[in-house]
């Protein structure tokens, strides 16, 4: 009876896919970074981590002289910044957080979009904005996320998506957590949770006890009005919002230290 309990717990493990996004900030604090990988490592069942580097690549812009330019907390893409972002995300960062998760004993392997032909994308098209070499995610190529988790490898993904025809373009990490978590919902249960610095949603962002539990459309859209939620917080619940419509099954943001409590914002339809 034991065993037959242990093969179904494991059965339902593998097909349980938790698809985790990190921000800048937890991962240039290394305390912070280690505890969270930690964290993600304990996670049941399959994952998949996504990171931004906004940060870093700010940084590195401004020490090459290259104007930051971000609206509503997207990143705004000449070639000069494509460079940048594509050396932070696709490189530094990518490879040192792999590094830190096979010290952990986590068989991760880095990939951008362009890897395996993961995620394509198409240049955003100029409305109101010029977004320059920023790209509006196609396709997830959802067989070769499949063949790589069940191949027992940890996908560690940098924000950097291409378009087939040989340019390499910036996406925001929340909308390819998003897309990866949409794009493997048919074959997986999906939980999508994205991690930042705060224990959640704020109604103040003074006030670290004033994490909003339980988020809906209708409550997003007041507080947004209001300004409450504002900058880099929109695509992520944007994009929250988009993924539970369509197959997700649960959303949380939450402090990347507290990954594995029931703690957080959840989003819910």
């Amino acid at each position: 009876m034991n065993t037959v309990k242990t093969r179904q717990t494991e059965k339902t493990q593998s097909r349980l896919l938790s698809i985790v996004k990190v921000g800048g900030a937890v991962l240039e604090d290394p305390f912070s970074l280690d505890v969270f990988l930690d964290q993600f490592v304990a996670l049941p069942g399959l994952k998949i981590l996504v990171h931004g580097g906004g940060r870093a690549a700010s940084k590195l812009s401004e020490r090459l002289n290259i104007e930051n330019k971000i609206v509503e907390g997207r990143r705004i893409t000449d070639a000069d910044t494509l460079d940048v972002v594509t050396m932070v995300y696709g490189g530094l960062v990518n490879r040192k957080t792999v590094a830190a998760l096979q010290s952990k004993g986590c068989n991760a392997g880095g990939f951008t979009g362009a890897d395996l032909n993961l995620i394509k994308a198409s240049r955003r098209q100029v409305k109101n904005i010029d977004y320059g070499f920023v790209g509006d995610i196609t396709e997830v190529n959802s067989i070769a996320f499949t063949a790589l988790l069940q191949g027992g490898i940890t996908p560690v993904i940098a924000p950097i998506t291409h378009d087939g025809k040989g340019q390499l373009l910036n996406t925001n990490a929340d909308t390819v957590a998003s897309a990866i978590a949409v794009g493997l919902s048919k074959s997986f249960t999906v939980s999508l949770i994205y991690c930042f610095e705060k224990p959640g949603v704020l109604t103040d962002t003074e006030n670290l006890n004033s994490v909003i539990q339980q988020l809906s459309p209708a409550t997003y859209e007041i507080l947004k009005k209001r300004g409450t939620i504002h900058s880099g917080m929109i695509p992520k619940i944007d994009n929250s919002f988009d993924a539970l419509l369509n197959g997700v099954s649960s959303i949380r943001i939450t402090c990347a230290l507290a990954l594995i409590l029931n703690t957080g914002t959840r989003l819910s339809l």
